[in-house]
């Protein structure tokens, strides 16, 4: 459909009359006709530059009281030309809709349209994830009357002290940009803001925009040519001469620099300039949580995962280095562990977004990726580290490689459960050459850990861990909007039980859709990651594991997941050990739509390999002797790192911080 018809077919359908083309042409629409229409009509440019495709992938819509009656109708009429999705809870369709945008690099979107009250306070969370993850996302609520005329509205939350509050408020700290459409004519400033918002690597994050019911179907003479089509040129921003000037003198002088790729890396698609200073100035490479797959798994350079969950190598390198170059990443406390992992490096850290890169007390070079790269090659050309430093990196990097490799294929015992390395192993081998095509979906528990130490990523973007968040739900639901953007490629979801008990509902959005996914639910019986947490601080079995959760006289249910996932319409099996995995893993490659497999795995066991110390309070007072321990441990964790024990008992010249058995956030599986 061409952009006349696209016009033509809006005006006829909404009733309306529009005045002759030309300047000060107007056209009829009610807000919600406006809004959908401008959504629309925005494009970008496709990722090889030669043409054009929609911004927007479509909106994800779940209706009710408060949207169905506006925006639906206005949803209708455009949804060939902006596709409408059904999903089955709102968080989740706002996960899959985040997820979209951050395998498309933050290139493409998408919206999300509830109803008012709870389907609203729903996208809550995933508000707050797609916050925190510099993830674009279009939000749009349903809200109260203006008019107050029916006040108090069904669902409407009522402010005693504030006449004008609904509960859409509670977006406005979650949101990099929020507004209340009060009148047609706003949408002239607010969808602009919008997308600038959208689209800024600086500013980039959720958008909120609550849609008050009444004013949804509220009609004006909106300017005809607000709607004409757009090519909408994401905004980064270059760094400054005298800044990059000053970053190459930092690291000309470094003997023992380390590069830390973060998510930045891969939404400015700067993965192959990366590699290319990397190589030419022989500095390893590090990559975070949101980085990793910025460097290819088998690169002489890529010393791996850093951090809590990082890999010996990388953290290694990290000990030592003398220069951080720390590239997209806001050094989140698993990246430093806990600011104890390069204290003793000068940090230079380059990020599109100057609030980002004010950590770790480093050098701050506000500036793309790409960018950054492409100026600080030219001044520091020539320049190589030590060639005893690339050395060891190479040596480090190659040992770590081959004890991923053991780890990954260590053969089983069928009186031994398997734990999350073998399943990641057998995953891998399933793939019919290698896993270079495949794209692991995960957010919370062991497996990000693990994941982060032994995914092999081959190409940017087959890794996607959502763990800036860490949220338990997200990877179905994620799953589902990696899908919809890379629909060739396998997409494969591992989660634990927890989680998948927590939200499921999209393994029946997939099958509606005919986005095949392929789930691998592996099941410790419980929170296994939290309970080895809680016993690491001191802490007794408690609440986690379902054997240690408060019960009735039956007992804990045994839950058969493929059953479950059958009920929602996917193909699926359970897997007695890694024999029948890798066996089932060839059947859910060969089918058509979505396939569950689920396994039982032992919740004790995580890859020793690696990791840092990860800073988590331990109480001062308990009468537990295995409390007080682990204080005492904590304390000499805090001495070390410079700051003076909270209680007597803690030794007065603390050993420096050493690697301890990682620890997730959060009540994960």
């Amino acid at each position: 459909m061409n952009e006349r018809s696209l016009h033509d077919d809006a005006t006829a359908a909404s009733g309306t009359t529009a005045t002759p083309a030309g300047a000060g042409a107007t056209v009829r629409l009610t807000t919600a006709q406006a809004l959908v229409r401008y959504l629309a009509a925005q494009r970008v440019a496709t990722e090889d530059g030669s043409s054009v495709e929609p911004l927007f992938g479509g909106v994800f819509a779940i209706f009710g009281h408060g949207n169905v009656a506006g925006l639906g109708e206005a949803l209708y009429q455009h949804r060939d030309a902006l596709p409408t999705l059904r999903a089955h809870n709102e968080q989740a369709m706002a996960h899959s809709a985040i997820a979209f945008a951050k395998a498309h690099f933050r290139r493409r979107m998408m919206a999300v349209t509830t109803s008012i009250g709870p389907g609203a306070t729903n996208l809550l969370t995933a508000a707050a994830l797609a916050h925190v993850n510099r993830l674009p996302v279009l939000l749009l609520p349903g809200d109260i009357f203006v008019s107050r005329a029916p006040d108090p509205v069904l669902q409407q939350l009522e402010d005693f002290g504030d006449g004008g509050v609904s509960a859409n408020d509670a977006f406005k700290p979650l949101s990099r940009y929020f507004d209340r459409i009060v009148h047609p004519a706003q949408l002239l400033s607010a969808l602009p803001r919008a997308i600038r918002v959208l689209t800024d690597a600086a500013l980039c994050g959720p958008v909120t925009l609550a849609l008050p019911q009444d004013v949804q179907a509220q009609a004006w003479d909106f300017p005809a040519d607000f709607f004409a089509p757009r090519v909408v040129r994401p905004y980064a921003p270059a760094p400054r001469v005298d800044d990059i000037d000053a970053a190459c003198a930092r690291l000309a002088a470094a003997k023992r620099p380390l590069i830390v790729a973060g998510g930045g890396v891969l939404y400015s698609r700067a993965a192959d300039a990366l590699q290319r200073f990397a190589a030419a100035h022989g500095v390893p490479v590090a990559e975070t949580q949101a980085g990793k797959s910025s460097l290819a798994w088998n690169d002489p350079l890529n010393a791996g995962a850093l951090g809590v969950t990082g890999s010996p190598a990388a953290n290694a390198l990290a000990h030592d280095a003398d220069c951080v170059l720390a590239i997209g990443t806001r050094l989140q406390d698993f990246t430093t562990g806990s600011n104890t992992l390069f204290t003793q490096a000068d940090v230079i850290a380059i990020n599109a977004n100057g609030f980002d890169a004010l950590k770790h007390r480093g050098f701050v070079v506000q500036a793309d990726a790409r960018l950054a790269l492409a100026a600080l090659s030219g001044p520091l050309q020539g320049w190589h580290t030590e060639r005893a430093w690339t050395a060891r990196a190479h040596k480090l990097a190659a040992g770590w490689r081959d004890t991923v490799g053991t780890l990954t294929h260590a053969p089983q015992r069928d009186a031994v459960l398997p734990y999350e390395g073998d399943v990641i192993g057998a995953v891998q081998r399933s793939a019919p050459h290698s896993a270079t095509d495949d794209i692991v979906v995960c957010a919370a528990g062991t497996l990000p850990a693990d994941l982060h130490k032994l995914w092999r990523a081959g190409r940017p973007g087959a890794y996607h861990v959502e763990y800036g968040y860490s949220c338990m739900g997200y990877e179905i639901a994620g799953g589902l909007g990696v899908k919809l953007a890379r629909p060739e490629r396998e997409v494969i979801v591992l989660l634990g039980d927890g989680s998948y008990l927590m939200m499921n509902s999209e393994i029946a959005s997939s099958v509606m859709l005919g986005l095949k996914l392929i789930v691998v639910v592996l099941d410790n019986r419980g929170f296994g990651c939290i309970n080895r947490l809680q016993q690491a601080c001191g802490g007794a079995p408690f609440n986690n594991l379902l054997d240690d959760c408060a019960h009735g006289p039956e007992g804990v249910p045994r839950v058969d997941f493929a059953a479950h996932a059958r009920a929602l319409g996917a193909q699926a099996e359970h897997a007695r050990n890694l024999a029948e995995l890798e066996a089932a893993l060839q059947r859910a490659r060969a089918a058509t739509h979505t396939y569950v497999i689920s396994i039982d795995t032992d919740p004790a066991r995580s890859t020793d390999d690696g990791g840092w110390w990860w800073e988590v309070a331990v109480p001062e007072v308990s009468s537990r002797e295995a409390v007080r321990a682990a204080r005492a441990q904590y304390d000499a964790q805090l001495a070390a790192r410079g700051e003076a024990p909270a209680t007597a008992h803690a030794p007065a010249h603390a050993p420096a911080p050493a690697p301890a058995p990682a620890a997730k956030p959060g009540p994960h599986d």
